[in-house]
């Protein structure tokens, strides 16, 4: 293999710089450590404890500067050309030379005791603190672990930071290149090297040419490879700023959401705070509440604030979290390739472990979801059960959706359940069996021997066989008590 060092042109801290990486999947946090940026450290290397937490800065449509905090452990650094980044030695620099104000608020309440966890803390509030919505707790406490000082004193310092009013970034200057300067043999041949093709067409037309280059998109589960070595044995095709990709729009009653399109951005649409020109989607909060809630549990915001819809059919892991949800939505994905576009139900995409419909050279361009129910009134939720709360693994994640008319009879119906089989799957025959019923939160009890038949879970260190059938039963079960009692 050909070793190559290559020089990543971005903004660092306010000031147009280059980054050196040893090789193209070298991660952030292993190149800005290298390059004497210590404050920024490594905990878990998996995107799960913080303590490498940065900030990437990207300008709005509206024209506000906002701060993503992201896990730069995952990141590979070359994806970053011309990207703004701020870590926790820039912050003072950003405050014109005062210690910013996440950063006193930690020192005024004694937040930090060994301080290896800080630098994530800190960069959490950062981007928190200056972002509209302020939900500091969800953004801070969930994606960073303290081991020693507890989070008492932290939470202190979130909500002195809450009750100050929100400050907007001023814009940082663009790098004076996108283009990265490499030093010795760089051909996409015979080293693996990161490709980040401008558009669509030509992303399609590389991978066709390559079919054995991966596509990369937020990186929060392929990083983990990267993160325990920097050389990569397949060449890398970066689609995460691809502008086909990034879309999120309705057309008619159909709600079209781009396989590039970050969690995050999802999120903060169905909440009536879209960004980057999205759609407002709090109208439909409603109908779509099994994407809000799966959302919530998903994992970190830093994580979140990466990953993709596009990413996570890529990956076709079974306890994928938003799998069970398009099973129960009846999504369609839309695959495209140089030879064209086709569409594919949901439901249809799997064909075994970590196998699916797609040909070596497609991806998913988008998912489509009828916001139209069958009803008149549409009952729907998820659920995650894990071992922890929302950064975790699903031991069994469950969607559900009743649609109901006038009479409250039960004229459409999805059970979907993730991390019991190979792959994704719905409890075909207990829905079968709900059509036609009036809606009473007993019909879990008629329903539950075609769900006891209808899988047969695995067993490993998450759970047993006999605890996922326990939890596909009880979810369910849960489900009609709490739409029971709205109706």
């Amino acid at each position: 293999m050909t070793n190559t060092t290559i020089d990543i042109p971005i903004t660092l801290n306010g000031r147009a710089t280059h980054l050196r990486c040893s090789a193209p999947t070298q991660t952030l946090l292993h190149a800005l450590n290298a390059a004497g940026h210590t404050g920024t450290k490594e905990g878990c290397g998996d995107g799960d404890c913080g303590a490498c937490t940065v900030a990437l800065l990207h300008r709005d449509c509206d024209g506000i500067t906002r701060a993503l905090a992201v896990n730069s452990c995952l990141i590979p650094t070359a994806q970053l050309a011309g990207a703004q980044l701020v870590t926790v030695e820039g912050l003072q620099t950003l405050n014109h030379g005062s210690l910013h104000p996440t950063q006193s608020a930690l020192v005024t309440h004694g937040g930090s005791q060994c301080g290896y966890c800080t630098p994530g803390f800190v960069m959490s509030l950062f981007a928190a603190f200056h972002s509209a919505e302020k939900a500091i707790d969800d953004a801070v406490v969930e994606g960073n672990l303290c081991r020693c000082t507890g989070y008492t004193n932290i939470r202190r310092a979130m909500a002195e930071l809450l009750a100050a009013p929100v400050l907007h970034l001023a814009p940082l200057p663009e790098p004076a290149t996108s283009e990265p300067a490499t030093s010795g043999p760089a051909t996409f041949a015979d080293t693996p090297l990161l490709r980040r093709p401008g558009n669509l067409l030509e992303a399609l037309a590389l991978k066709h040419a390559t079919p054995e280059a991966q596509w990369l998109a937020g990186a929060t589960d392929l990083g983990l490879e990267f993160s325990r070595a920097a050389q990569h044995p397949k060449p890398l095709i970066a689609i995460d700023a691809l502008p086909e990709l990034n879309t999120l729009h309705i057309t008619g009653n159909c709600l079209e959401i781009g396989a590039g399109v970050s969690l995050s951005r999802l999120q903060w649409a169905l909440r009536g705070k879209p960004q980057n020109g999205d759609v407002d989607l709090s109208g439909h909060r409603n109908g779509l509440r099994t994407i809000t809630t799966m959302l919530h549990w998903f994992a970190a915001t830093q994580v979140r604030n990466r990953a993709t819809l596009g990413g996570n059919l890529g990956t076709a892991s079974p306890i994928g979290d938003l799998l069970p949800v398009l099973l129960a939505l009846d999504g369609v994905l839309v695959l495209q390739s140089v030879r064209g576009e086709r569409l594919l139900a949901a439901a249809d995409y799997f064909l075994g472990y970590r196998q699916t419909q797609l040909s070596s050279d497609e991806l998913v361009r988008c998912v489509r979801i009828n916001l139209t129910g069958h009803g008149t009134r549409r009952l729907n939720e998820s659920y995650k059960v894990g071992k922890r709360g929302s950064d975790d693994i699903s031991i069994v994640a469950a969607c559900f959706v009743l649609d109901l008319d006038p009479e409250n009879r039960i004229v459409h119906a999805r059970l979907a359940y993730g991390g019991i089989a190979a792959v994704p799957i719905r409890a075909m025959s207990a829905e079968a069996q709900l059509i036609g019923q009036i809606f009473r939160p007993e019909l879990g009890q008629m329903v539950r021997p075609m769900l006891e038949a209808a899988f047969n879970p695995l067993t490993d260190f998450r759970g047993s066989a006999e605890y996922r059938k326990r939890l596909i039963l009880n979810l369910f079960d849960k489900f009609l008590a709490e739409m029971g009692a709205q109706l």
